[in-house]
């Protein structure tokens, strides 16, 4: 990196401590309190505890107690699990209020997040079942799971970013289900698939209101032939009913999709 001057690390590093996880204390001057997301991710820890997964909280000693800058839920998981009597945690440098705000700061801001993605292929990797049957509903239609963004935005068809839309795709209904959304999105020369077009062929092959009127064929050459006039139709639709963009774009693919013929 020869564009950058290294800062000075200076003579105080931080060293680890096995403690008491209760003894642990929370400054709410700069750290965020336990919102209902909270108690249910320390449920969560706590329900699934695993040493493998742990990550040592960060603190800071301040008056002879410990104070943590970062993973409160972890400690507060540890300090609420019956079998948890100490944990290790990193102690480092910040001797004032304001050092220590600057250091929580920076341990939640100067992160790279997980992307869904990639939290995808880890699952994958240990075996999740759920994210098991994604992948294998996604091989065997041509569609690709991406970990990250392609370069320039170039998709090639089949590739996707849509996990979550994926997922609850696969969810609700199951494999076979999910197929025929998927089928239609690689005939269709999707690229990306993205989260409104899964959701958009779901409504049409399985809601109610749609199933069974048009063929997976029709509505492919549909999608293929899809012209700035009908995007600018599902943006109208949009705003004139303020409804989701999915939903706009069902009823759009719907009305200008050959219906099947009546017995």
């Amino acid at each position: 990196m020869p564009d950058i001057v290294p800062a000075t690390p200076g003579i105080h590093r931080p060293d680890f401590r096995d403690v008491d996880p209760s003894s642990l204390h929370v400054d709410e001057k700069y750290q965020r309190g336990l919102s209902e997301r909270s108690v249910t991710l320390i449920r969560k820890i706590v329900r699934e505890w695993s040493w493998s997964a742990f990550k040592p909280p960060i603190t800071v000693e301040v008056d002879g107690a410990l104070h943590v800058l970062d993973g409160q839920h972890t400690a507060v998981a540890a300090a609420s699990h019956p079998g948890i009597e100490t944990i290790p945690v990193v102690v480092v440098p910040a001797p004032t209020t304001e050092d220590r705000a600057a250091a929580f700061v920076r341990h939640n801001r100067d992160r790279v997040a997980v992307t869904p993605m990639q939290l995808h292929h880890s699952l994958l990797a240990a075996g999740d079942e759920a994210a098991q049957d994604v992948a294998n509903v996604c091989a065997r239609a041509g569609v690709t799971v991406l970990r990250n963004p392609p370069a320039m935005g170039k998709f090639n068809v089949g590739d996707t970013l849509a996990i979550a839309a994926l997922g609850a795709l696969v969810k609700r209904r199951f494999p076979l289900g999910a197929r025929k959304v998927l089928d239609i999105c690689v005939a269709a020369g999707l690229a990306p698939v993205s989260m409104e077009m899964i959701k958009a062929i779901d409504a049409i092959i399985h809601e109610d209101e749609y199933a069974g009127t048009v063929e997976p064929e029709a509505l492919a050459a549909t999608i293929r032939s899809m012209s700035p006039e009908r995007w600018s139709e599902v943006a109208q639709l949009r705003t004139a009913h303020r409804m989701p963009k999915w939903k706009a774009l069902t009823v759009v693919l719907y009305r200008n999709t050959r219906k099947k013929r009546r017995a």
